[in-house]
């Protein structure tokens, strides 16, 4: 073997052998600050969120949230709003956001997870929900928020533009984004927890000697000797050993020339920022000195050091972090820095106190998540090497708690936040006013239908008026179309656990329903489908400009109407069973209704769903309400709840069906009534054009001609 090849093998060998200790050289295991550093692939979500993550801390056990850092510093928390809260969307299922918030409670970023809005999945689309959750991006939680301020120039407030026909589910996400990203600030964050926050008692003092505050817990002392040290480093590496050893060999000679004591950690910490304890050390001057040194809220931590081991090495360097020295509190790295307070001042003391050779106060910031009043831990790192290129670290840990009568809980007052239903009921006051009393009214003309039945010109302008009402005020501004979907909703609640704040979020809908449902018992459908339903409503204002225009109306025959009506209660079924099965499918299915196209989105839509709609409005000016004696769902379940009402009061003649057949050829157009003259109540609308028409002689043919015999001719 000549000499290349030999030189080749050193070098191969060199090359292995820093190979294998590059992972080593580069890695601090037992440091805290690295505890969870083996989750460093960041999902895709979060990264979006935080940008400059580079890995992500493990899950808390008892708070779902997921800690998120940069390197070793702590940026914030991401967590899923379903964790914190249940507020119901308009679709009875709760909208899950993942939330990202950084270490001071702004909000950094959100990302929908999950959501049954119909109005974003199926109407305006999932963009205006983004584009409005994203308004909260930098904001803080702090701040209070208020949807579409009507005076912008308030102070302190928070104005955010809402969505028009979303205004319900824009404030159940306001409300889900708000209190779950208090909670988890309130539990993680510093200055969030207000009602619980445990404060200074800055009028507690008592004149104390070094001593005195010692043995009262004020100031806490850590001595850790050579054979302690030593007895913990032989469990952990001989180099370690070595290093303590090193130290400390020399402590006797260091004693009488520096002050140090043979201890191997010898230290001392008192919160100068506490009047107790600051005071007396430093005396009411130095005091007001450090309180003007440190912001509101901050913490000044001064630590001496006795020991052969200080706290801080002597290449350190004023006014930056100690390498050695660090305080954890629930596991999370707390940031401490020195604030140089001796740089132009030499130290002055109060009281009498040991001699060091070690002085120095560091500064706690407020938002450092650092809560004096509970446990926290002092870790003292020493440095070894490993190997010829790993170093390692090991950490003395010890840990504290400062005495409870230093502080107090403060008293105060919470104000119960109104529940959301409230809130709206409360600012829709005046649309709930005006629906309320168009409701009696319309409560009375059925109670007094027979009197006003027989006045054919008033009660025709009082129809129309009352079609218009409901099309403009009940369709258009107030949003008050019933849907099948609502059927989705509270089969699915008396399914999964039935909450009425679901079903009050929307006033004017859950006003609706309830009347509606007490009618049916009473009147059957027709009270709705001839009088509240906004689109039957635009059907049938069609029909009348029909007869406006001369446009002839096609009318089906008995045979083909009874075939064509079984169709909406098999699209009913059909919808009902897929909400079980899917709920967003269902929602899709739904589409057969054009009451989202038509009212809610005023036909600003994908053209297939203008297309639809239109073509069934153009298609009733030929045939008198197509879609709601054929195709509606809610029509069809509605005819099934009030199949046999109480109080059938279109009052019938005996002459009615035999032989007379007018009103079920000429004057009903929804063909709800029988051959035998009888009214079909699960078809009939209530229009009370049969009614007007027996109630006033002119227009009934029996009348007319009741002094002669007539023929009538049968229709078929």
């Amino acid at each position: 073997m000549n000499s290349v090849t030999v030189l080749r093998l050193h070098v191969y060998f060199i090359f292995l052998f820093f190979c294998i200790s590059l992972k080593p050289a580069f890695a601090f295991d037992d440091s805290n600050s690295f505890k969870n550093s083996e989750v460093t692939a960041i999902p895709a979500d979060i990264a979006a969120i935080f940008p400059s993550a580079t890995r992500i801390g493990r899950p808390e056990p008892d708070l779902a949230i997921i800690p998120v850092y940069q390197l070793s510093q702590l940026l914030g928390y991401v967590f899923e709003s379903d964790d914190f809260t249940d507020f119901m969307g308009f679709s009875g299922q709760t909208i899950n956001i993942l939330i990202g918030i950084d270490i001071n409670g702004v909000f950094t970023g959100f990302k929908v997870l999950k959501h049954h809005e119909p109005i974003f999945l199926h109407g305006l689309g999932e963009q205006p929900m983004f584009d409005f959750i994203d308004q909260y991006k930098g904001h803080s939680i702090k701040e209070r928020y208020i949807i579409n301020a009507r005076d912008h120039s308030t102070p302190g407030i928070t104005n955010f533009d809402g969505i028009t026909r979303a205004t319900v589910s824009v404030m159940v996400i306001n409300d889900t984004i708000i209190a779950s990203a208090l909670k988890v600030a309130r539990a993680k964050l510093e200055g969030f927890a207000a009602a619980a926050t445990v404060k200074i008692k800055t009028d507690f003092f008592q004149e104390l000697n070094f001593n005195q505050l010692l043995e009262q817990g004020h100031i806490s002392h850590w001595q850790v000797s050579k054979q302690q040290s030593l007895k913990l480093a032989v469990d952990v590496s001989n180099e370690l050993v070595s290093v303590i050893e090193e130290l400390t060999e020399d402590s006797d000679t260091d004693a009488a020339v520096n002050g140090k004591d043979g201890d191997f950690i010898d230290l001392y910490f008192a919160f100068v920022n506490i009047p107790i304890i600051g005071k007396n050390l430093l005396g009411e001057l130095e005091y007001q000195r450090l309180l003007e040194s440190l912001k509101p809220g901050e913490h000044g931590l001064m630590v001496f050091s006795r020991g052969s081991y200080g706290y801080v090495s002597e290449n350190f360097i004023p006014q930056t972090v100690p390498a050695r020295l660090s305080v954890v509190q629930g596991e999370f790295p707390v940031d401490i820095r020195d604030i140089d307070f001796y740089s132009y001042y030499d130290p002055s003391f109060n009281v009498k106190i040991p001699d060091f050779y070690q002085q120095n106060i560091f500064r706690i910031k407020s938002q450092s998540g650092f809560e004096i009043s509970q446990p926290f831990e002092i870790l003292l790192a020493v440095n070894y090497n490993q190997s010829f290129l790993a170093k390692q670290q090991y950490q003395f840990t010890i840990d504290l708690l400062l005495p409870k009568k230093l502080f107090y809980t403060p008293k105060v007052i919470i104000e119960k936040k109104q529940p959301l239903w409230v809130r709206i009921w409360l600012g829709r006051s005046i649309e709930i006013a005006v629906l309320s009393i168009y409701l009696i009214i319309l409560s009375l003309l059925f109670l007094k239908q027979e009197q006003l039945a027989r006045h054919v010109n008033a009660i025709h302008r009082i129809r129309l008026t009352m079609l218009v009402f409901t099309v403009f005020y009940i369709g258009y501004y107030s949003q008050g179309q019933l849907s099948v979907v609502n059927m989705y909703t509270l089969l699915l609640s008396l399914a999964n656990g039935f909450k009425l704040e679901v079903f009050l979020l929307d006033p004017i809908i859950f006003i609706l329903w309830v009347f509606v449902f007490v009618s049916l018992f009473i009147f059957g459908r027709g009270l709705f489908c001839g009088w509240l339903c906004p689109f039957g409503a635009l059907q049938e204002i069609m029909s009348l400009l029909a007869k406006k225009l001369s446009i002839r109306q096609i009318k089906i025959s008995p045979k083909h109407h009874n075939q064509a009506q079984k169709i909406k209660y098999v699209i009913l079924f059909s919808l009902l069973g897929t909400s079980f099965y899917s709920l967003s499918l269902a929602e899709q299915l739904a589409e057969i209704e054009p009451f989202k196209t038509s009212l809610t989105l005023n036909f600003v839509r994908y053209w297939p769903f203008v297309l639809y709609s239109v073509l069934l409005l153009l298609l009733s000016l030929k045939v008198h309400k197509l879609y709601c004696r054929y195709l509606c769902p809610l029509g069809a379940g509605l005819a099934i709840l009030g199949r046999f009402p109480l109080l059938k009061w279109l009052r019938r003649r005996k002459e009615c069906g035999s032989p007379c057949q007018l009103c079920r050829n000429k004057k009903c157009e929804i063909d709800a009534i029988n051959r035998d003259g009888s009214i079909d109540y699960s078809e009939c609308v209530q229009c009370l054009e049969c009614l007007v028409t027996i109630e006033n002689p002119k227009l009934c043919v029996v009348n007319k001609y009741s002094h002669r015999p007539i023929k009538i001719k049968k229709v078929a």
